[in-house]
């Protein structure tokens, strides 16, 4: 599904020939002549806002990219704007049509797969970096964790030069929770994942005492084993805040050399796990970063890697273009299960799933859940569906997957680091300054003008596509290009800004009492 190759001449771009609505290029002016569709604008139209190419009768379909996006909620004359004033949403069946689409790979021979270096862990997992992590089981516990990690500051780690940093993952929660629970086991699952992560060379978590979330349950339930690399202690048996900090560090500091013994090497492209996030996502997303991304992740695949899908409420009303590309029905069917679960999680609530987009969304031009869905699942690219996961979840399946999570970004990139994810990319429209630990992230901006704006914090310049610069496929391989270079251990914008440090967000589900 690309758009009409760009031209200088035109200002509106047609995504599809069955489509009844176009998309802005630029800002419109009332009274603007259109020759390309032969009509004049009719209200002044925002960049990546529609317009309608024709006559829309009132309860006629609206179709982007040949995808009904809602009905028209009145008579909408050609040159309209479209948008939320005289777009309505409208649930319809889809059918799943289970594994009707699934094309076979043309994998790249392993001797010829693209490679990168990375750090090789004993169980062979590989990193993108080499951190050294510190988790607390609990609220209480975060602020000696945060010391700790502070301890560590560039001059004390100057004489490990293989180390990328000593970073605290604190958290809010650990008790006043339900227990057993969904959320408990979402929170212990999460914590696990981090803690094994392949970017870190080592893990300390430190919890109160009386918390729920024990420490010792947390890593014997997650069949997790303390030693050299992972290490245990708890506050009220280590003489309290000070003790602990103190104890902390000596913790860190005993790690430290055999975390700057590890060295990078080359390993292929199919040890990359990327998680994909939109956030701040405009009416450009679905036209220039996402599809983008998905022609990189369409490379990643068959070079032998893993795309990780996430968002669930972000594909509400097009998940049928997964359930089409599923491996088998038992597949399409799991993730049916967790849309189902979404809409009895947020029945009666003016959330996303429902069909409210943020601010950002709507002054980008994305009128509802459908519009913004449409563009999000573009960032899976093509290729099969290899399975769904749980939140959390440990992917064990290259190709392209899928996670269940929130659409909150912090929340699902999180998530999608707890599996495995060891490079996060992320496309956004109207500007996100987001960043991960320990997992770097690599953010694809949708727009020209938005990203020379906001330059210091995007990697990569999608809008290369609209203005006709770069072809899909090129834009692909850009991308793909610059994933080996990051993984390699070039720093992405948001690493040489130094975030990733309050970006951990485990999902919270359920009571606090």
């Amino acid at each position: 599904m690309n758009p009409t190759p760009a031209n200088s001449a035109n200002a509106v771009v047609r995504l599809h020939p069955n489509d009844n609505v176009v998309i802005a290029k630029g800002d419109l002016s009332l009274g603007q002549t259109l020759p390309e569709l032969a009509l004049r604008v009719r209200a002044q139209v925002p960049a990546g806002h529609k317009i309608a190419a024709c006559a829309i009768a009132a309860g006629t379909p609206v179709r982007k990219y040949d995808t009904v996006i809602g009905v028209a909620d009145r008579d909408i004359a050609p040159g309209d704007h479209v948008h939320s004033h005289n777009l309505k949403l409208v649930d319809f069946y889809r059918d799943p049509a289970f594994c009707q689409d699934v094309r076979p790979v043309d994998y790249v021979p392993e001797a010829e797969r693209a490679r990168f270096m990375g750090f090789v862990r004993e169980d062979g997992r590989v990193g993108t970096r080499n951190f050294i992590g510190i988790l607390s089981s609990v609220n209480c516990s975060a602020t000696v964790i945060k010391h700790i990690a502070a301890h560590f500051t560039p001059e004390r780690l100057a004489a490990y030069p293989n180390v990328d940093g000593v970073v605290a993952f604190a958290q809010t929660s650990g008790c006043g929770m339900s227990s057993p629970s969904e959320h408990f086991d979402v929170l212990r699952r999460t914590l696990a994942g981090y803690a094994r992560h392949p970017n870190l060379a080592g893990a300390l978590i430190v919890g109160l005492g009386c918390e729920r979330n024990q420490v010792a349950s947390l890593v014997e339930s997650q069949g997790m084993v303390p030693g050299e690399r992972l290490r245990t202690l708890v506050m009220q048996d280590s003489g309290g805040t000070r003790e602990t900090i103190a104890a902390g560090i000596r913790a860190v500091e005993a790690m430290l050399p055999a975390a700057n013994a590890a060295v990078r090497q080359s390993v292929s492209a199919s040890h990359l796990k990327i998680g994909l996030e939109c956030g701040g996502s405009d009416g450009f997303s679905a036209i220039t970063a996402n599809p983008a991304l998905g022609a990189a992740m369409d490379l990643l695949v068959r070079h032998g890697g893993t795309a990780i899908l996430s968002e669930t409420p972000e594909i509400h009303g097009v998940e049928f273009m997964l359930t089409r590309r599923a491996v088998s029905p038992e597949v399409g069917q799991k993730l049916l299960d967790r849309l189902a679960w979404w809409e009895r999680y947020t029945a009666g609530q003016n959330a996303q799933f429902n069909g409210v987009v943020g601010h950002g969304n709507q002054q980008g031009g994305l009128a509802n859940i459908f519009e913004k869905s449409l563009g999000s699942a573009m960032k899976g690219g093509t290729t099969p569906l290899q399975a769904v996961y749980e939140y959390a979840e440990p992917i064990d399946k290259p190709g392209f997957v899928f996670m269940d999570s929130p659409g909150y970004d912090p929340v699902a990139a999180t998530g999608q680091i707890a599996s495995g994810a060891n490079l996060i990319c992320f496309t956004t429209g109207r500007g996100s300054m987001f960043g991960s630990k320990p997992a770097p992230t690599i953010k694809l901006a949708s727009n020209t003008r938005m990203y020379e704006k906001l330059r210091d914090d995007m990697d990569i310049n999608c809008g290369l596509v609209l203005d006709g610069a770069l072809s899909m496929e090129q834009m692909g391989q850009h991308i793909f290009d610059h994933i080996l270079r990051a993984a390699s251990g070039e720093p992405t914008r948001s690493e040489l800004l130094g975030l990733g440090d309050h970006e951990f967000v485990p999902w919270h589900l359920g009571i606090v009492s």
